[in-house]
């Protein structure tokens, strides 16, 4: 029996996989038959039912458990119809009922055989798939490190660096593979100061300090990074980019931007004193028509005095004043920059914003950061202004008309009580210097465009007119023309 269960097992282990399932099936129905004609026809003192259990391994391997019980149960009658000689009835039944828990054992004993095999040969087949995409995904993930133009690399809990990409060879000046084992302190002292990860504790975050190249060089890095745990400890991932030019750019504008309105301002307190020295001037030459102060000294003086400040006063204001850097600008990515710094600062003062843009915004000519400073500079007066007002709302609106584009904003405030005097320097009451308007008009000047105030807009408005930059972009369509306007609220 021990030496059949064995041959069983070896054969089950084969799992007939030459064989289809309909193939099994017909050939254990033969061999049924075979061996039912055989124990029939063979006239011998001999029981051929223990053949039965090759067509029931067969059955055992396609169909399930109660199909093989059946098949067990017919064998056993096939069996005990053909015996040899009859028995008693009180011994027939005892082996007819060996002879059906052998058959249907075996037939089981294949059954369960087959469907372990045909499960560790699924789970297999999924190992080896997830497996074949790990390492597509790990190749993949590998080549776009590798190729990143973004310096990846992570370090170990005590900060020594375990991977870095090409990228991040070339920002810290090292030879490749030369980073692995570093100490990240020595490149960037901030990430050298995280804190390891404890217990469920982690760090998402990025922040912008000093990194330090391999040969001292000093720059400003953008970092991004984040700690996680492993089974090897505590482990952190960063990636780090330069910002020293944009840092340049940003510094190298806001002179820019710092001259140009100081300029303007020496041009308007130029203008002023020269319109005093005017008066002075005046009252100067009629004092010396009149020869009574001939040869006083201190007349000379104050004839000279007047001179001195008639030539300082000569700075008047131009449209040249300043540096101006105007060209080509897209309204758009203007208008999207606004939103980025307007939309937050409404929603935390509780204002409605409305965009009412067209499908297609043409090329102006403009200076774009004069042109945004101008925008945040009206918004942010409208947000003042609509800090005690019942209805809190700001419309920002595009249109051409005869090739200028005008950009409204809008605002649901009190309005102004003294429009006469807006874009006048130093003003009474405002907010701080009385400069904001005047030196919006003035950059809007410089680069041949406007600022006007629409007096008959409910509440305050102001239209900024720009020139359109190209022939090509005049076919521009009114506000709706599409009926499609793009009004965002952010309360």
């Amino acid at each position: 029996m021990l030496l059949f269960l064995q041959f069983n097992q070896s054969t089950q282990g084969m799992n007939f996989g030459f064989l289809s399932g309909r193939a099994r099936v017909w050939l254990a129905a033969g061999l049924t038959g075979i061996i039912a004609l055989i124990d029939w026809r063979v006239d011998a003192p001999l029981a051929f039912g223990f053949l039965y259990l090759f067509p029931i391994l067969l059955v055992g391997t396609v169909w399930p458990r109660w199909q093989v019980v059946a098949t067990a149960f017919l064998c056993t009658l096939l069996s005990d119809w053909f015996a040899p000689k009859s028995f008693p009835l009180a011994v027939s039944i005892p082996e007819d009922i060996l002879v059906f828990t052998s058959l249907a054992g075996t037939g089981l004993f294949a059954f369960e055989v087959t469907r372990s095999r045909r499960r560790e040969l699924e789970t297999l087949h999924r190992l080896e798939r997830e497996a074949e995409a790990r390492r597509e995904a790990e190749e993949q993930l590998e080549f776009l490190i590798d190729s990143s133009p973004v310096a990846i690399l992570t370090a170990d809990g005590e900060g020594r660096v375990l991977l870095a990409n090409s990228a991040a060879h070339r920002l810290f000046g090292l030879a490749a593979g030369a980073f692995p084992g570093r100490h990240i302190s020595r490149y960037v002292p901030a990430l050298g100061r995280v804190p390891s990860v404890e217990g469920a504790h982690s760090f998402h975050t990025e922040m912008q300090c000093r990194g330090e190249r391999e040969n001292g060089e000093v720059f400003l890095a953008n970092v991004f990074f984040s700690t996680y745990k492993t089974a090897s400890g505590p482990r952190l991932a960063a990636l780090v980019v330069d910002a020293s030019e944009e840092l340049r750019e940003r510094e190298e504008s806001n002179l820019e931007q710092l001259m140009a309105g100081s300029r303007i301002l020496v041009g308007a307190v130029s203008h002023e004193v020269r319109n005093v020295c005017g008066a002075i001037a005046v009252i100067y030459e009629n004092l010396a028509r009149g020869r009574t102060l001939q040869g006083n000294k201190d007349f000379d003086a104050l004839g000279s005095l007047v001179e001195t400040l008639n030539k300082i006063a000569s700075l008047e204001l131009k449209h040249s004043a300043g540096v101006s850097e105007a060209g080509a600008v897209d309204l758009g990515e203007v208008l999207d920059d606004l939103r980025i710094v307007l939309e937050p600062l409404c929603e935390d003062a509780g204002i409605s914003v409305a965009w009412g843009m067209p499908q297609r915004i043409p090329t102006v000519w403009a200076d774009r950061h004069k042109l945004l400073q101008v925008l945040l500079n009206l918004t942010k007066n409208s947000v003042r202004a609509l800090q005690d007002a019942a209805e809190k709302r700001i419309d920002i609106s595009a249109a051409l008309k005869d090739g200028v584009v005008s950009v409204r904003v809008a605002d649901s405030g009190p309005g102004i009580e003294s429009p006469g005097k807006l874009f006048q320097p130093f003003q009474k009451g405002a907010e701080a210097t009385g400069l904001g308007l005047f030196l919006s008009r003035a950059f809007a000047r410089s680069f041949h465009g406007d600022l006007r105030h629409d007096a008959a807009a409910p509440g305050c408005a102001f239209v900024i007119d720009l020139n359109v930059a190209g022939p090509g972009d005049l076919d521009f369509g009114p506000i709706g023309k599409h009926g499609e306007t793009n009004q965002t609220a952010a309360r």
